[in-house]
């Protein structure tokens, strides 16, 4: 029996699976690590912690599974993207936490580039919005605010890299500095129309190309890992999620309900733009380029976190029932912008709020409006994607924690008017990852993946008019909650 092990570096915790040749998974291992928050709307890292995360995964799965090294033919890696991490290419040690995509401290900076003028440019050649999100402003600012970076630099020791770069270095033989074509996607100074990285945004945020990572297709040799197995594969946590989804064709859609929500289209060979969506890539596998529309929402299950924390929940499993305790919120919406608003409205500067309270509000309805604003956001982008982009969509695959909210997915698929459908294996970025390194072993081809996807449950649309009026109406709370700073 072959075996595909997969390394999923996530904004919460690391985790690691190990599948067999029949796309079965056979074992699991997860670990937690710091979040660190040195200011207000800053989001931090430990490099190191994340590796030693990694490696208790990576040994403890195995150990599970219940097999050595040796009978791994393949590593699949995916990540969170954006999270930008800078280190001395002599050491291998970090110079600084990973500056996560959470954070907000460069907001100020693309506030300047906006004004600037510079919105078309980076948007015809990345396919991104300029916002704090991505990776540029990050190592604009590392290079302009950390002495131990700039001396690294003048001593030609310096290298900088999403979490994907920094893991392939730390964790291959060769040390290589590798990137893939959906993490460079990412940083808003690749040209994804050209596949390389972009001489003129170089320039504007003042980055050497020199200390960038080697750009490579999502499914090659990455390197032999000091565990022993080749890494086959890197992927994006939303390209790997879409991939495990099983959405190789066009117009095939996902949406993840994760620690933010993240809805991705495929859109085949085709570069489709839209003004408030992203353009990224999908993946690169035999020279062939997907690319994909995608809206980002930075909150999803943080939402559900954040109920717990202030006491209104005492677990997430308590929010469906509490939702349909009662027949509607009773006109109270919710938005949750706690770190600014992402697609499609790229407001870096709103934040959250509750509005149509009055002294009949409950518990209850603060969190049927949390629930509620969750498919509202989903349903905002995809109907851009529909109206905007002419994408025909049938269906909606999901994945991430709150899918499993019943709730949450009957009132998507009655917002959308589609299909939702959720599968059982429900680690969809990790399977993105290990069926894309067994493509490259050859264990499996694209008609062998298609088979793998077992469906847990169909929503099917309730025809529901009153909710047109309750989904405008939040749209009009959504407005309320801009440009707060």
């Amino acid at each position: 029996m072959l075996f595909i092990l997969a390394i999923d570096q996530g904004t919460s915790s690391t985790r690691a699976l190990v599948m067999d040749e029949n796309g079965e998974i056979i074992a699991v291992s997860q670990r937690a690590f710091r979040q660190i928050y040195p200011k207000s709307g800053w989001v931090e890292h430990n490099p190191l912690e994340i590796i030693k995360t990694v490696d208790e995964c990576v040994n403890e799965v195995v150990e599970k599974a219940n097999i050595d090294f040796s009978d791994v033919v393949a590593i699949g890696i995916t990540n969170q993207r954006e999270t930008t991490v800078v280190w001395n290419k002599k050491t291998g040690e970090p110079l600084y936490n990973a500056i996560v995509w959470q954070c907000r401290r460069t907001a100020k900076r693309c506030q300047e580039l906006k004004k600037a003028g510079y919105t078309q440019l980076i948007k015809e050649k990345t396919g991104l919005p300029i916002d704090p999100y991505f990776s540029a402003t990050k190592i604009e600012w590392l290079l302009k605010n950390v002495d131990s970076v700039r001396t690294a630099l003048n001593k030609g020791e310096l290298i900088v890299g999403t979490i994907d770069s920094f893991l392939t270095y730390s964790l291959t033989r060769e040390k290589k500095h590798f990137t893939d074509v959906t993490n460079a996607s990412r940083t808003m100074i690749f040209n994804i129309k050209e596949l390389d990285w972009d001489e003129e945004l170089l320039e504007i945020f003042e980055i050497p190309k020199e200390i960038l990572p080697e750009v490579k297709e999502s499914v090659e040799f990455f390197g032999t890992s000091k565990y022993g197995p080749p890494i086959y594969s890197i992927l994006g946590d939303q390209q790997a999620a879409l991939f495990g989804q099983m959405c190789f064709n066009e117009g095939m859609v996902k949406s993840t309900y994760g620690t933010g929500a993240f809805v991705l289209a495929n859109t085949g060979e085709k570069i489709v733009s839209s003004k408030n969506l992203i353009t990224t890539i999908g993946w690169k596998i035999g020279g062939r380029v997907n690319y994909a529309l995608e809206g980002s929402i930075f909150n999803c299950g943080t939402l559900v976190e954040w109920a717990k924390q202030i006491g209104l929940i005492e677990n997430p499993d308590q929010t469906e029932k509490l939702a349909r305790s009662i027949n509607d919120a009773e006109n109270v919406y919710f938005v949750g912008a706690f770190t600014g608003l992402g697609a499609p409205h790229w407001d870096p500067d709103a934040r959250g709020l509750f509005i149509g309270m009055t002294r009949g509000t409950r518990k209850e309805h603060l969190v049927r409006a949390i629930l509620e604003s969750i498919a509202y956001s989903i349903t905002e982008v995809i109907d851009i994607m529909i109206d905007e982009c002419d994408l025909g969509i049938k269906e909606l695959r999901v994945d991430g924690g709150v899918s499993k909210n019943n709730f949450v997915m009957q009132l998507q698929a009655d917002l959308l008017n589609v299909k939702v459908s959720r599968p059982k294996n429900m680690e969809s970025t990790a399977l993105g990852a290990a069926i894309s390194a067994g493509l490259k072993t050859g264990i499996w081809n694209f008609e062998d993946l298609e088979k793998l996807r077992k469906v847990d449950r169909e929503f099917l649309p309730i025809n529901n008019e009153s909710l047109i009026d309750k989904y405008m109406k939040w749209k009009k709370a959504v407005e309320r909650s801009k440009n707060w700073q």
